[in-house]
């Protein structure tokens, strides 16, 4: 499995042929459910407070299966996309984003990148990375939060899917659905494993879970911070640690006393 799962993802980064397009490849490239889950990413962001004034980021954008209806719902000009695949993301410009809705979205929006360059000279209030991470190694989600929190405030949100193996699962035995939750896997997550990496950029992650994946990924929320506030607050945590220590160590004392 993990051969074919590689194979894929080595296979998303190959141009697309104008045939090709034309038989709908680009669509193929993301899986099915074209308009439920362009429908869904919105319905979501919607429940999570977005507004048509915010300024969105869609990375691996794809061919705009969700950015259709963002860039729908948004004042103009508030979509950007990035992906890593130039070719996929001229058809869903060229042919899937209906005509009217150009003027709302600038060409210069879209940006093909294969290492998160998501520097538009803008902040984004929202970003969101959907069937993301379920292909990136975890240097590469780290390095995904590492650029995205450079073009987020504090108080950005940053929304990602990920598969996640059961807790309780054994590493080396594989499951009724093969190696999915076993190490020949290198795309599977635990929950603590994106908490961690969340540590590479002033995020605070907060597992959400469920929200309505025909293929049951799960949610997880980057809240971006102040980075002088987790120093801060790093710092009293170290301060109290140590009050605690000495705290404890005096009673040892005490009890160690004749």
């Amino acid at each position: 499995m993990a051969v074919e799962r590689r194979s894929r993802d080595r296979d998303y980064t190959k141009p697309l042929s104008a045939k090709q397009i034309e038989r709908g490849r680009h669509r193929r490239r993301v899986k099915g459910d074209w308009e439920e889950m362009g429908a869904l990413q919105l319905s979501f962001l919607r429940a999570q407070g977005l507004q048509p004034g915010h300024r969105v980021l869609d990375v691996g954008c794809g061919p705009l299966r969700a950015g259709i209806h963002l860039v729908d719902y948004l004042e103009p000009g508030r979509y950007y996309g990035i992906d890593i695949n130039q070719t996929v993301l001229d058809a869903g410009y060229d042919r899937e984003l209906p005509k009217h809705l150009h003027a709302k979205l600038p060409r210069d929006h879209l940006r093909a990148t294969d290492r998160f360059d998501c520097d538009f000279g803008v902040p984004f209030d929202y970003a969101i990375a959907q069937s993301v991470f379920t292909h990136l190694s975890l240097n590469q989600v780290r390095l995904c939060l590492f650029r995205v929190a450079k073009v987020m405030p504090p108080g950005g949100r940053f929304f990602a899917t990920f598969f996640s193996a059961p807790p309780s699962h054994p590493l080396d035995q594989p499951r009724g659905d093969g190696a999915l939750w076993t190490e020949r896997n290198a795309f599977f997550y635990y929950r603590s494993d994106l908490q961690w990496a969340a540590r590479c950029a002033p995020w605070k992650a907060h597992y959400i879970g469920t929200w309505g994946h025909p293929r049951h990924q799960l949610m997880m929320e980057f809240r971006r911070i102040d980075p002088k506030l987790r120093l801060r607050a790093s710092g009293a945590a170290r301060r109290l640690r140590r009050a605690l220590q000495v705290a404890a160590q005096a009673a040892r004392e005490r009890r160690a006393r004749p």
